[in-house]
């Protein structure tokens, strides 16, 4: 059909699509700036927090949210091809983009993700954008299938294995015949991890006989020392001397029916359960420290006895002055030393609670003894104890003070326990070495063995420095300066 020029210039200024012209926009330039003015538009599209309690209405004045409103975007959603034309030809023509009136909000990001809507009622995203179905746009990922395989029950042996050496939970109720739970405790052994082969140990141990158990556990060396172990850990003394007496480990049976002691707190049954343990086949050393141990805590129940009632008497004045903390009763030997040595040191030999008693009986060594027995008198302060007991006769009658444990310790106690300078310079100047002496004597300020050491030594210049650290006026400073002019001192420096 032909058509007038005029008619052809209507038709395209009236028509919904445009013609080609070199004034287009390059489309990548478009879309660019298109994806700028999206980004900016979002500024708008997310609102503030505070922003969720105002009243939103559409561009025709409706409130957003009423019925009226969600009709009319309901039918606007479903529009015509027409209409999309037209919004296709906004979005392509840069001209008309600037014309396009600003988009509105009508609900705020925050709330969707919040699922929360103006009155404050939680509600779905999907809800919250259409009264349509949900429909889901991500729906979930698949599981691997090789994954499905850590949630049944029918594992192999290996894989069971693999699993509790990885750490995680998986039941072994499944295997149930003696073959399948020796397969299970073999291959846990093979493996070489002592926490997969105690967990079989513990399924084995509660759903087999003890016959059976010890019957195979005795051909499995690895699989019985890990059990011995477990069983030494959590206590279980009765199954521990079931085992041993059905390996015939006599030793190790006496020693496990040893250990019941210690769940004992009664001291008269425990003294005669240790009276009991005796006769039982412990090697030669054993033996004698389970006869010591009876022994002793017969001492300590007439030791215990008897102080108990002179406390409560009142009549004694070591016990008013120095009241007693604790009971002796199954105390160590070396706290009943220390015990015997502080509220019996002067008490003759013949009686339990003699300390030298004590060292007889239970052969204690000398320094052993020695040191107790300092550290309780000097508690008490008893110097004239102490001097005692490192004063010694020859066979012509000649004292000399002799310490088995070195005078520096015994300076080191009586320091500690608070000893008077007086008694700490006689046993510093007692101590051999020369720089070991005035070591002692610079830290504890004993300071006439430090003069009389820089002396001996001849050391002027040390005695120089030293005369600075007494006091100004003093005897030590007068005696310092007697010294450094007498002419009958040859000094070396």
């Amino acid at each position: 059909m032909s058509r007038t020029k005029g008619d052809e210039e209507e038709y395209w200024n009236s028509s919904k699509f445009k013609a080609f012209t070199f004034d287009d926009e390059d489309d990548e330039l478009s879309q660019l700036k298109e994806s700028k003015r999206a980004v900016n538009s979002l500024r708008d599209f997310v609102d503030d927090d505070d922003d969720d309690d105002l009243e939103r209405v559409s561009w025709s004045g409706e409130p957003v949210g009423s019925i009226s409103w969600s009709i009319k975007e309901t039918a606007g959603n479903s529009g015509s091809n027409l209409e999309g034309r037209e919004q296709l030809k906004s979005r392509n023509s840069f001209s008309s983009y600037t014309q396009l009136p600003k988009p509105a909000s009508t609900y705020s990001l925050s709330s969707f993700f919040r699922g929360r809507t103006r009155l404050g009622s939680f509600q779905s995203l999907s809800d919250a954008l259409s009264d349509t179905p949900a429909k889901s746009y991500a729906p979930e990922l698949g599981r691997p299938k090789g994954e499905y395989k850590d949630y049944s029950n029918d594992w192999s042996i290996s894989d069971t294995v693999r699993r509790l050496r990885k750490g995680k939970v998986c039941s072994l109720e499944r295997f149930r015949s003696l073959q399948d739970k020796l397969q299970l405790l073999e291959e846990a052994v093979s493996v070489h991890d002592g926490n997969v082969i105690t967990a079989v140990l513990i399924f084995l141990k509660r759903t087999l006989s003890k016959e059976i158990l010890f019957r195979e556990l005795e051909l499995r060396q690895v699989a019985l020392r890990h059990l011995i172990h477990f069983l030494k850990e959590i206590g279980d003394q009765k199954l521990l001397v079931d085992l041993f007496r059905f390996l015939d480990r006599t030793e190790e049976l006496a020693l496990s029916h040893y250990r019941e002691h210690l769940n004992i707190q009664d001291p008269e049954k425990r003294k005669e359960f240790l009276k009991t343990c005796i006769g039982l086949p412990f090697s030669a050393e054993d033996s004698a420290h389970v006869q010591d141990h009876y022994t002793l805590l017969e001492r300590q129940i007439i030791i215990e006895a008897n102080d108990r009632h002179l406390e409560l008497a009142g009549q004694t004045e070591i016990f008013r002055k120095h009241p007693r903390k604790a009971s002796i009763l199954n105390m160590p030997l070396v706290t009943t030393l220390f015990y015997s040595c502080f509220y019996h040191y002067t008490e003759a030999e013949g009686t339990f609670s003699s300390p030298v008693n004590l060292k007889k009986t239970f052969k204690i060594p000398d320094k052993q003894y020695v040191l107790t027995a300092l550290a309780a008198r000097a508690k008490l302060r008893a110097w004239h104890d102490v001097d005692a007991l490192f004063t010694t006769k020859n066979w012509l009658g000649y004292t000399k003070k002799r310490a088995p444990i070195g005078f520096h310790r015994v300076v080191e106690i009586l320091h500690k326990n608070s000893a008077p300078v007086q008694i700490l310079q006689e046993y510093v100047n007692l101590v051999e070495d020369v720089d070991t002496k005035l070591n002692l004597a610079t830290k504890f300020k004993c300071h006439d063995v430090v003069i009389d050491t820089c002396r001996d030594l001849k050391d002027r210049q040390q005695l120089l420095a030293y005369r600075s650290k007494v006091d100004k006026g003093s005897a030590e400073e007068e005696k310092i300066d007697a010294f450094l002019s007498s002419s009958q001192i040859r000094w070396k420096n």
